[in-house]
């Protein structure tokens, strides 16, 4: 079944129609013909209309506001405006003005897009190379899968029958470790190759100046982070109601600095109905693949192959973050995520991991494979919104230091569980 869903997409079969596909065949031969179509089809409504996927377009709808309406902007005039002459400041600011946005917008496409069509032409004209353009760019835009509010974390809790709530919080030090990270290898590259990114010719602007951007433009954005991670490390809500209060909040200020334009409100209802049915088809084909992959009993043959080796579970972990890298290159993480949680979850349980820890190791194998030639999703759109002739080629060899550091990582997270289960546990427990 997983040959035929990946044999299809091959062919340029969309996602969904392949998962439906193969799921058809699997329930007439393993649910008893028309009997297992209608139970198909119980099973397929009752996938999508769960009320722990409600974050998912209300975090959409939170970042197609804040890119349409000019908030992300506004804040990287701001920021930009505190760095002076920094040599490579345009790259710092890449890295931290990405990673102030990626806790805003949830979408690592939308992150990628914003930071490519709005600092690459400025980076290009005084001189940066391109290492030290699309590197940064594609790295911090893959920080929103893991930096809450995280829409792939939503979707992973909910399928993978992981505590949201806990999975949201365990993401955001991993992700300001990740971001750090970037930063040292950007002070590295600077110090080995100054020429890379040569000072600006710009000086500091005046302190009254910095301090009215921040007080204006960057203060006003803690009041989203606040609404989104902020009621969620208190406890005061949910996911799905820190959703709405952070879609609500950008409106609020949008209206506020008077941007929320009716262009700006089409667009962004028209961006997140797109991505949101695009998800839903998808799960809509995925949570029944698993249901007939666990009927036919292929589920419970794996594990007891899986286990039945005395191989260190570690080991074994190695090998699920392994498929998911390989499978990135050629496969959406989404699509990734629906073909293999119905055999990881299991495992990961029989191997006594603990399932947010895994989690999160999840969330950044996938965003490595985001960026992983041939065929990483951001690899396309970086060279989407970058100048003509910008090639593949140049997108991947320059983020390949910014992928050493998302593997260090994840090693540190398996000799260290901590990272991620320290802010979590001290939270919710």
């Amino acid at each position: 079944m997983m040959g035929g869903i990946i044999f299809l997409m091959m062919l340029g079969m969309p996602v969904a129609l392949a998962f439906f596909a193969i799921n058809l065949v699997g329930v007439w031969i393993f649910m008893g013909g028309a009997v297992g179509i209608d139970q198909f089809i119980t099973n397929a409504t009752a996938s999508i209309t769960s009320f722990a996927l409600v974050p998912v377009p209300l975090f959409l709808l939170m970042g197609e506001l804040f890119f349409h309406t000019g908030l992300a902007m506004r804040v990287f005039d701001a920021l930009d405006r505190g760095l002076g002459n920094m040599r490579g400041r345009l790259s710092y600011l890449t890295v931290g003005g990405g990673t102030l946005f990626a806790t805003l917008s949830g979408s690592s496409m939308a992150n990628t897009a914003m930071l490519g069509a709005s600092l690459m032409p400025d980076m290009l004209s005084r001189g940066y190379k391109p290492k030290m353009i699309l590197g940064p760019i594609i790295a911090t835009g893959g920080l929103a899968m893991i930096i809450p509010p995280s829409t792939l974390a939503v979707l992973l809790g909910s399928l993978g029958r992981i505590d949201v709530g806990a999975l949201l919080i365990a993401g955001l030090l991993p992700g300001l470790i990740l971001a750090l990270l970037y930063v040292v290898v950007i002070r590295l590259q600077v110090a080995l190759d100054p020429d890379a990114a040569p000072g600006d010719v710009e000086t500091r602007a005046p302190w009254p100046e910095i301090l009215r951007g921040i007080a204006i433009d960057v203060l006003p954005m803690g009041l989203v982070i606040f609404c989104v991670i902020g009621l969620i490390l208190l406890g005061w809500a949910t996911p799905t109601e820190a959703a709405a209060f952070g879609a609500m909040s950008v409106v609020v200020l949008a209206a506020l600095k008077r941007c929320l334009t009716r262009e700006a409100i089409v667009k962004s209802l028209r961006g997140t109905l797109v991505v949101s049915v695009m998800m839903l088809m998808i799960i809509l084909g995925s949570t029944t693949f698993s249901q007939v992959l666990a009927f036919s009993g292929a589920s419970n043959g794996m594990i007891r192959w899986a286990t039945g080796y005395e191989i260190d579970p570690y080991l074994m972990l190695a090998c699920m973050i392994l498929v998911l890298i390989v499978l990135g290159m050629f496969m959406d993480q989404l699509s990734i995520m629906m073909l293999t949680l119905p055999i990881f979850i299991p495992l990961v349980n029989a191997l006594g991991f603990d399932p947010v820890w895994f989690g999160v190791i999840m969330l950044l194998a996938l965003e490595l494979s985001l960026a992983t030639p041939p065929f990483g999703l951001l690899l396309f759109v970086m060279v989407g919104v970058a100048p003509p002739g910008t090639t593949i080629g140049q997108v991947a060899l320059a983020v390949l230091p910014f992928l050493a550091c998302s593997v260090l990582l994840i090693v540190l997270m398996m000799l260290e569980p901590g990272i991620a289960l320290w802010l979590p546990d001290r939270i919710l427990n």
